[in-house]
């Protein structure tokens, strides 16, 4: 017998012949649908809310309840297995064996794991995001996004990811870690490699390119950790690799080498990645969505209504699509069992898009009386530990670009703009636009 989540069945709506036709042959794997994904969202979310896709052999959960009751129980839905399962998709062993043959070892992503032991690596790695932390970079964030929105304000046009979004996002975070500067381009080629190894779109040849990539990456920070080692500074590097617990016996606890190297990793790409690509979706939003720009005018100056339009961004286009979890039992969600050691992903630009939660979701209203219920930082015990970090770049970014910039427009035609194939974010991978400086 299957053991049953505490979300309900949600009732099934009759679907269109459109509607039909994406249940019996969608796949995120498609990369038409992975650029514009709403109906095949829509159509799952009303007919098959628990939907095994074929084309990835994941079971997608959509609904936003559903998302919710998955990542609220990590005994049954595992991270640990789900993430194991889908990186480097088919080909992990070898991928292991490249990096520990080139890139000074393999090392699993310590975060990415399951209680009781994601729970000790969680207490250790907060440390580097304590309150202090945060609100000491955030003058030198200030300073780092106002200084780059004005060395382009005067050119008129510009790509918005390429020049903007990215650089932005990693200078901020060399400056949280402590890096060397000058390395948008490095980093941005390491950010690209590990998010591949998620997005199950690689062959054997792309995935030995991105291997290479990390393992070029991964002897940087090894070599980043033995400075600080020997002389701690003020930067998140040095909070991970010094950081210790400890624990009502008295006992103290520390990270391992391996468990360090992976925490630094982790937020130097997911530190750069999703929020590079969450600026990249606001230019996406300020070009294509009438009266945006206007409004955005409107807040700026205003600190409470500025975040919350930065939260109605993130569930309105939030930069991660979904991430994986693997079902340890056979299990019910939404009345379909999904079977043990199933792999799962959790649908998060779904479930930001759930009618049923949020009325009418494709408009953009700052004034929603739930808006913090968006699921673009998931929840659980695996909720984003750098999400106040990721919510000040977007103010400031957001702030900055309509300070300094005005009639901002698309360079192309919406239907040219190119999407990063991937499953796991909703990646712009290039956004030309026009300007003038205000």
């Amino acid at each position: 017998m299957a053991t049953q989540t505490e979300s309900k069945v949600s009732e099934r709506l009759p679907l269109t012949p459109d509607e039909q036709k994406l249940i019996e042959t969608g796949t995120l794997k498609d990369s038409g649908i992975q650029a514009q994904p709403r109906d095949f969202y829509r159509a799952m979310r009303k007919g098959q809310p628990i939907f095994h896709d074929k084309g990835l052999d994941s079971w997608l959960v959509t609904r936003h309840e559903d998302i919710w009751a998955v990542q609220s129980d990590p005994v049954t839905f595992s991270v640990k297995h789900g993430y194991a399962e889908q990186y480097a998709r088919g080909m992990h062993e070898e991928f292991q064996a490249y990096l520990r043959e080139h890139g000074g070892g393999f090392f699993p992503d310590a975060i990415m794991s399951d209680p009781p032991y994601h729970t000790r690596i969680r207490r250790l790695m907060e440390q580097a995001f304590t309150a202090r932390r945060v609100k000491e970079l955030e003058p030198r964030l200030h300073e780092i996004v106002r200084d780059l929105i004005a060395s382009i304000a005067d050119k008129g046009r510009c790509d918005a990811v390429k020049d903007i979004a990215q650089p932005l996002t990693i200078r901020v975070i060399v400056e949280q870690l402590g890096l060397d500067h000058g390395m948008e381009k490095e980093i941005s080629d390491w950010s690209s490699a590990v998010t591949a190894q998620i997005g199950a779109m690689q062959s054997r040849e792309t995935m030995l390119a991105n291997a290479a990539k990390i393992a070029e990456m991964q002897l940087y920070i090894i070599g980043k950790m033995k400075e600080r080692e020997k002389e701690p500074r003020e930067d998140m590097i040095s909070d991970i690799v010094h950081a210790q617990v400890t624990n009502e016996d008295g006992s103290v606890e520390k990270l391992t080498f391996d468990e360090a190297v992976s925490l630094i990793r982790a937020m130097l790409i997911a530190g750069n990645d999703t929020t590079a690509t969450a600026i990249g979706n606001l230019f996406y939003v300020l070009t294509t969505k009438p009266g945006m720009a206007g409004l955005l005018q409107e807040v700026v100056g205003d600190e409470r209504r500025m975040n919350r339009f930065v939260e109605e961004h993130l569930r309105n286009e939030p930069p991660v699509r979904a991430l994986s979890r693997m079902a340890l039992k056979d299990v019910e969600v939404n009345g379909t069992v999904i079977p043990r050691g199933a792999h799962m992903l959790l649908v998060y630009d779904s479930g930001n898009d759930d009618e049923t939660v949020f009325p009418d979701p494709r408009k953009f209203d700052m004034d929603r009386p739930n808006i913090g219920r968006h699921v673009a930082f998931g929840g659980g015990p695996h909720r984003c530990v750098g999400l106040a970090l990721a919510r000040m770049e977007i103010k400031l970014a957001a702030q900055e670009i309509s300070r300094q910039l005005k009639d901002i427009r698309l360079a192309i035609p919406e239907s040219e703009i190119a999407y990063l194939p991937t499953v796991a974010t909703h990646t712009i991978e290039s956004l030309p636009i026009t300007y003038g400086k205000r």
